[in-house]
């Protein structure tokens, strides 16, 4: 539904870019072109005409049936609401509207009933054209949503906020615009933004609106070429084949201000540059307006250089007929003059970059916004300041099209930049992600891999993933997907995923983004992926889990990993389940003592685990789909690094921790194994043995471990004195994290017999009182999500310290040794005050004291 009223417009155009997506899946789509929307388009209930020409023959021509029937509802009804209601803010006619609103909406959703209409995709709908039929489609959305018991079926794409549309006209009011009906924060729509200013104006104006995002329009990448379907462009419209020729693609109307573009080609010829204008429009839209720049080309002598070319095709159009891409292809410059307050993205630009044609501008109130901030290189002509081209900026344009050198300079790094920026893949990955296909009926296991730049990595883990094994053979690969989210790669990560899945279609592979930079986030966008298809499989059994699984692209899962997981998930019916990881001793030879501290380190591990059911790690872990949801999914921290906020890493284990405390069973699935990536360690090493590895003072950061430092990577091993501050570091972290917060969250713990045969019966006793003191002392206090376990259990490992290492040493090897030294200010604490300023210590979160002394990463 385009709220346009135009049979081919920018709107109409983003539609069919986003209907492609939909087609693609096997959706029939139908397009209602609005022209019983806008009064002053003149086309109320007008018929269609030769408006499906101008169309892919996949898009079926369709309309609300009997609007006209409505009493009441006609052009004349709606102008006056605009007039009098938006823009005057006289309320008197709003019963009528209300009244007229209840009677549309029967027609929408009578019609929707019809068509069987399973998604809706709304282009514009928040232009206060017609308040009367916004309110009857939000009508229509709620009834036809219920009754379907429809999730997120309406895509709901805003091109033309009223802030941004003609504002210096004053026909849709003031801000906040209190008559036009403000977007809803339902359950059945997600709005689109097309850019972050657009953004930010409506949560201002509706705080609170939480599904909306950014989604810029978009366009195909490909240089516009001179060939055999075009070729003859220039001489079927007589333009000379050496003159310069400028194109102007719009509609024909006074705020598109073409008559600047009637200047600039006289200021052009008056320099010695042969040029020629084509205007591609619709010269009948307003014909008062046509007639003003044919008189003003005869003014300026400039009437034998103007070519009104009529509408072309659209961009992409696949008919026979000369398109806005074949005027490009023979194009050398690209305008776009238009009124400083009308347009809001200026689509003419975006198609003239994604062509390989360089363009002139003027800089409107959003050119900023949509391009000029993004780096986009272009002659801009300063509206504000000058209503027609200046000399100067006739002189830049000359030269631009002039000298080819910066010309082939200019549209190189144009279409470069606007592929990232403004490619088609955007519009497939948001309909992927928000729109997702069910999943398959027998899949039980959505595998997630986080991709930052993992070109050089991905296709051997993703083949990884592809032979995984059962019991007998192969995994059956209708059991599991992958899913992965892509996190803003440079690289060919997008291209190679692409490529992988098309040659291996017996295994579901989907390729999402995630916008926000980090692993954190990445790994929640494809968890949540994979929710919401899940939670649409066909023929599901109530009673069968699907599990979530965690991977990373940097480390190698074992071949059975997968099935072993899964059978330990179904077995014990835990909320999650965690992997074992390793190490293979070969990168290591030659480094004995590097070796000794990682082993000591993993054995720590499984005995601990074993006791307690470990915590999740990113490198392979699963949780079930509901317990997921149950505790709200992965939440991501925010910490200020450096006077900026920075998302924190470990939302793994603070994941955990929230499905532990919430009273959720985490099971060790021993035989499940991932091969941890040696690079981890060679990386990081120096910060190890000085105690200050993945930040320090509460931050915790990782530096991209796939970059090759400049210096080659240690191959050494570590001295006596290296060693032991590695081993001290990696077990201050271990022991708080592994062995005190499992029984800190859960006290039940310690009445089970393993538990307490780890423990042994005295020490399990004085924990779970010591607990109880710690867990009612702290009770009020409001920590921040991140250190809420830290303190607690740092201030039990400080003060059970000795008891914990003995228990250690007899579980796991007398090797363990004796806990590391104290924190200098502890030392010397009165003995009977200990507990006090363990206190203090641990709670004292502006030094960051505890934090650096018990480190942050697990590192082994």
């Amino acid at each position: 539904m385009s709220f346009d009223g135009a049979a081919i417009s920018g709107v109409v155009v983003e539609f069919v870019k986003v209907a492609r997506e939909f087609a693609r899946r096997g959706h029939r789509v139908r397009l209602d072109l609005g022209y019983d929307i806008k009064a002053d388009k003149h086309r109320f209930f007008r018929p269609y005409d030769g408006e499906a020409d101008l169309l892919p023959d996949w898009v079926t021509l369709d309309r609300v049936a009997d609007l006209h029937t409505v009493p009441g509802y006609d052009q004349d009804f709606v102008a006056r609401v605009l007039s009098e209601v938006v823009a005057a803010g006289d309320e008197a006619l709003l019963p009528r509207v209300r009244r007229v609103a209840e009677a549309v909406a029967d027609r929408i959703v009578a019609t929707w009933e019809e068509c069987g209409v399973t998604l809706v995709v709304v282009e514009n709908g928040t232009l206060p054209e017609n308040i009367t039929y916004t309110t009857a489609l939000y009508l229509a959305i709620e009834r036809y949503g219920a009754r379907h018991r429809l999730g997120r079926f309406v895509f709901w794409r805003d091109h033309d906020l009223m802030w941004q549309s003609e504002p210096g006209t004053g026909k849709y009011g003031a801000f906040p615009h209190p008559t036009t009906p403000r977007p809803r924060d339902s359950q059945h729509i997600h709005y689109f933004a097309l850019h972050e200013h657009a953004l930010r104006r409506t949560r201002e104006w509706v705080p609170g609106l939480r599904n909306i995002s950014v989604l810029p329009n978009t366009f195909t990448h490909a240089p516009a070429r001179v060939d055999g379907r075009n070729a003859r462009f220039r001489a079927d419209f007589g333009i000379p084949a050496g003159a310069a020729l400028l194109a102007r693609f719009t509609r024909i109307i006074p705020q598109k201000r073409v008559d600047r573009d009637l200047h600039l080609l006289a200021g052009l010829l008056a320099r010695g540059v042969d040029a020629v204008l084509f205007v591609a429009g619709d010269p009948t839209e307003s014909a008062p307006e046509q007639a003003r720049l044919v008189a003003l080309a005869e003014e300026l002598g400039v009437r034998e250089r103007v070519v009104f070319g009529g509408r072309l095709a659209p961009y992409d159009s696949p008919g026979d007929r000369y398109s806005v891409r074949d005027l490009l292809a023979h194009a050398d410059l690209a305008l776009f003059l238009t009124s400083y307050d009308y347009e809001s993205y200026g689509n003419p630009v975006g198609e003239a970059i994604a062509s390989g044609t360089p363009y002139a501008a003027s800089r409107y109130e959003l050119y900023d916004a949509v391009y000029g901030g993004l780096g986009f290189r272009a002659p801009l002509l300063d509206v504000t300041a000058h209503d027609l081209p200046t000399d100067a900026f006739v002189a830049e344009v000359a030269e631009l099209i002039t000298d080819r050198e910066r010309w082939n300079a200019v549209m190189t790094h144009n279409h470069r930049l606007g592929a990232g920026h403004f490619g088609q893949d955007r519009v497939g990955e948001a309909v992927a992600r928000l729109f997702p296909a069910p999943m398959g009926a027998r899949t039980r296991l959505s595998v997630v891999l986080p991709v930052f730049n993992e070109a050089a990595h991905l296709e051997r883990v993703l083949a990884g993933l592809r032979d995984q094994r059962g019991p007998g053979g192969p995994l059956d690969r209708e059991l599991f997907e992958v899913v992965v989210v892509d996190n803003n790669s440079t690289d060919d990560t997008a291209a190679i995923t692409r490529r992988f899945a098309e040659a291996h279609p017996d295994l579901a592979v989907h390729l999402i983004t995630e916008a926000e930079q980090g692993v954190s986030c990445a790994r929640r966008a494809g968890m949540d992926f994979a929710v919401h298809r899940s939670r649409a499989r066909p023929f599901a059994d109530p009673d069968e889990r699907c599990y979530l699984v965690s991977a990373d692209a940097d480390c190698v899962v074992d071949p059975d990993w997968l099935w072993e997981l899964f059978s330990a998930m179904e077995s014990s019916k835990a909320a999650i389940g965690v992997c074992d990881y390793y190490y293979t001793a070969e990168h290591f030879a030659g480094r004995p003592r590097l070796w000794d501290a990682i082993q000591r380190t993993l054995r720590c591990r499984v005995v601990a685990w074993s006791v307690f059911g470990g915590f999740p790690d990113g490198k392979g872990f699963a949780v079930e789909r509901e317990a997921y949801a149950a505790v709200g999914g992965i939440e991501v921290f925010y910490q200020v690094q450096d006077g900026r906020f920075v998302n924190h890493l470990s939302d793994d284990w603070d994941f955990g921790i929230k499905v532990r405390s919430s009273g959720h069973d985490i099971a060790y699935a021993p035989r499940s194994r991932v091969e941890i990536n040696p690079r981890r360690v060679n990386h990081a090493l120096e910060e190890v043995i000085t105690g200050r590895a993945y930040g320090n003072d509460g931050i915790i950061v990782m530096r991209d471990i796939r970059v090759e430092d400049p210096a080659p990577a240690r191959d050494s091993d570590l001295t006596p004195a290296e060693a032991r501050q590695a081993w001290e570091f990696s077990i201050k972290d271990f022991t708080p994290k592994n062995v005190v917060l499992p029984v800190l969250l859960t006290p039940a713990l310690l009445e089970e017999q393993r538990v307490v045969d780890f423990f042994g019966a005295d020490l399990a006793a004085r924990l779970r009182d010591r607990i109880a003191e710690i867990r009612d002392e702290m009770r009020v206090v409001d920590f921040t999500p991140i250190h809420a376990y830290k303190t607690p259990s740092y201030r039990l490992y400080l003060e059970f310290r000795e008891e914990l290492f003995a228990v250690l040493r007899r579980t796991v090897g007398e090797d363990i040794g004796s806990p590391p030294p104290l924190p200098e200010c502890l030392r010397e604490v009165p003995e009977e005050r200990f507990a006090e300023f363990v206190r203090y210590y641990c709670e004292d979160r502006e030094s960051g004291e505890a934090h650096n002394h018990f480190g942050n990463g697990g590192v082994f």
